[in-house]
């Protein structure tokens, strides 16, 4: 027997592989092996892409990878391949488009056959155990695939070639637009996402809705810079529909990645990182411009719900919360109105059971009920108290699996949002966690000067960084080093930033950028996505610490920053024309692009009153640094006046008179 004929998952840095690591299908990881064993036994790849949050992945599995007679016909006619989407987001990238170009539609589990060159010619997602509801069985495209492998091989290559070429055809980025990126541009991106709100029931379109929670940011600053209520009045909305349903955990806080409804009562239940982190970025700014008490707790929560259910124990974050709890959706999360009594006590239940509309019917499977707030409570110290008790009853039902994968992106996106809501909201402890966070990926996911994609525990992944890898870190450490003034924050971003200058520019677009490296694994096309989606693209990310970064580097490293990022945000302009709601991420850079952006320098006195105060007003996007004169480039040449702490503000080239108290300090952020 070949002794390559094993599962060898067991290894891997990925705890969605590992748990297909007991399967009986012969599981290859991605790489040079499997491509070569596939030549020598002249049969396909059998790629399987999915994540460990992911319900029907896991339904899937159980169906036909564990089942023996399925894995014997994958092991027999295929080299299977078993590939994390959240450790290889270029492999997902590449055969997600295939899919969608095939199918018309996409999603996980991924199932693609694959030449032993790694084209594409069939595609889908999930498929059953057995024929249902007008799909095929699992093992019934598997005979059809190995049959026509053997027989028509000629229409195997034929759809591979027309699958790759149409793959190449997409992979030249979004044309130059021939509109500025300007105020006016960004009115009408604004005006034409308004028209697709919906207003009854909050956010955009139909079920399922996911959070748009980039393109409230952008919102969000538009408001600011204009001032108009139309669009403040979206943001809250859409920010009061999420907090009052039950896509977001009224117990223990954080955000259910979507909801299956257009109400936002039931929740797909896993709980992701990525979500969670860009949300407390955007509830902590709405709380902090309108002193919504609504934004404000949901984003205390959501920040206590990374720190206490996804900080691992190195520091950092994981990925998610499964979505399945012993294979049963929302086990851990749902109630009826006698389990609430059973808890709270007959009063205490009832009143529960009103305020978190839990009926008889239920909202959810067996007349249970996902707990919604729709109403504030009448009593918030009972609410507090019944709140603890319900959650640490929760705590004693069985929990979902948590997948430990420390993502760099999403980790940089946690940092960004705990450091710039901690600096924002006073709480240094938030501060404190992004950079014990920001130590950690440092230390382990940096190697040779190079980022890597992921880790598990104190083993780095063999993946490579790809581009939003490198922004939302370098992006988080640029928020890191406003938040604390130490230099050491900015010097790593820096360090980041001209890494990717080097490896994801694409030398014949100025502003277009690859999601890969120029070095990395050749794929049947280099990935590059522009689009913002339920995480930003790593494009606008880029652009944004590229803006940042312009903004507190020294002169000798700013200009070429900055006109990155200025080449970067144009390239953006048919995006914010054409499709502004799947432009979120770069309207939010475009607002802090087309204001300067406004950069805040407090020179201190040892007094940080000031400071914390310019934190609180400024407009999202806005460069604030403190701290002796000369301690960073932005305070250089800036003393104290009159022996007090000073204020800086400019807008790109052009600086108002420094100031030195608050009143004028809003003043100026005002104008």
């Amino acid at each position: 027997m070949d002794p390559r004929a094993r599962n060898t998952l067991g290894g891997s840095t990925s705890p969605y592989l590992r748990q297909h690591a007991d399967n009986p299908v012969h599981w290859q990881r991605w790489g040079p092996e499997a491509t070569e064993w596939a030549r020598e036994r002249d049969v396909p790849i059998l790629l399987s892409i999915g994540y460990s949050a992911c319900h029907w992945c896991h339904v899937m599995a159980h169906e036909s990878f564990e089942d023996e007679a399925v894995a014997s016909l994958m092991n027999e006619y295929f080299v299977c391949v078993k590939v994390d989407r959240e450790e290889r987001p270029d492999l997902d990238a590449v055969y997600m488009n295939a899919t969608v170009a095939m199918t018309g539609q996409g999603g996980w589990p991924m199932t693609c056959f694959l030449t032993p060159d790694g084209a594409p010619f069939y595609c889908g997602t999930y498929y059953p155990a057995q024929p249902r509801g007008g799909m095929p069985s699992f093992t019934q495209v598997l005979a059809a695939i190995a049959d026509t492998w053997r027989d028509r091989r000629g229409d195997v290559d034929a759809a591979a070639d027309s699958v790759v070429a149409e793959l190449q055809r997409g992979a030249g980025g979004i044309p130059q637009g021939d509109v500025r990126v300007d105020p006016a541009l960004l009115d009408a991106a604004t005006e034409s996402v308004l028209r697709e709100e919906d207003t009854d029931r909050g956010g955009f379109g139909t079920a399922p809705k996911f959070p748009p929670s980039a393109l409230l940011e952008g919102l969000l600053r538009t408001y600011e810079r204009t001032g108009a209520t139309e669009i403040l009045g979206v943001v809250e909305r859409t920010a009061a529909a999420m907090a009052r349903g039950g896509i977001y955990d009224q117990l223990g806080g954080g955000f259910a990645r979507y909801s299956v409804d257009a109400e936002w009562v039931v929740p797909h239940f896993e709980k992701m990182l990525y979500d969670n982190a860009q949300l407390l970025r955007v509830y902590a700014h709405l709380g902090r411009r309108t002193g919504s008490e609504l934004a404000l707790r949901v984003a205390e929560e959501t920040a206590e719900f990374m720190l206490r259910d996804l900080r691992t124990a190195s520091g950092a974050f994981a990925s998610a919360l499964d979505a399945d709890t012993e294979g049963v959706e929302g086990l851990t999360y749902v109630w009826t109105p006698e389990q609430l009594v059973e808890v709270l006590g007959p009063e205490d239940g009832a009143w529960a059971s009103e305020l978190f509309a839990v009926g008889s019917v239920g909202t959810f499977e067996a007349n249970t009920s996902v707990l919604q707030l729709l109403v504030d409570p009448d009593d918030w110290g009972r609410w507090s108290r019944v709140r603890r008790e319900l959650r640490t009853h929760r705590e004693t039902r069985p929990q979902p699996e948590r997948d430990d994968k420390v993502v760099t992106a999403w980790n940089g996106l946690a940092i960004t949002a705990l450091a710039e809501a901690g600096a924002g909201l006073g709480r240094s402890e938030w501060v404190a966690a992004a950079a014990e966070c920001a130590r950690v990926l440092l230390d382990l996911h940096v190697v040779d000067g190079r980022l890597q994609r992921a880790s598990l525990g104190s083993a780095v992944g063999e993946a490579a960084g790809v581009l939003e890898d490198y922004a939302c870190l370098a992006t988080g450490l640029l928020a890191l080093f406003q938040a604390t003034g130490d230099t050491k924050w900015l010097t790593s971003a820096q360090m980041l930033l001209d890494r990717a200058l080097i490896h994801f520019a694409d030398d014949e677009r100025p502003g277009s950028w690859f999601d890969t490296a120029d070095d990395a694994e050749v794929l049947v096309t280099r990935p590059r996505d522009p689009v913002d989606g339920a995480t930003p693209s790593g494009a606008s990310c880029f652009a944004e610490a590229l803006l940042t970064g312009a903004a507190v580097a020294d002169a000798e490293v700013s200009g070429r920053y900055a006109a990155a990022a200025a080449a970067s945000i144009e390239r953006a302009s048919l995006l914010l024309q054409r499709a502004p709601r799947s432009a979120g991420h770069w309207l939010a850079v475009a607002e802090a692009s087309v204001r300067g952006p406004i950069q805040v320098a407090v020179a201190t006195d040892g007094d940080s009153g000031l400071l914390d105060e310019a934190r609180r007003l400024a407009p999202g996007g806005a460069v604030v640094v403190g701290g002796p004169t000369g301690s960073s480039p932005l305070l250089a040449d800036r003393p104290l006046v009159g022996g007090v702490s000073a204020a800086y503000v400019c807008r790109g080239f052009v600086c108002d008179r420094p100031v030195s108290t608050v009143g004028d300090l809003a003043d100026a952020l005002s104008r």
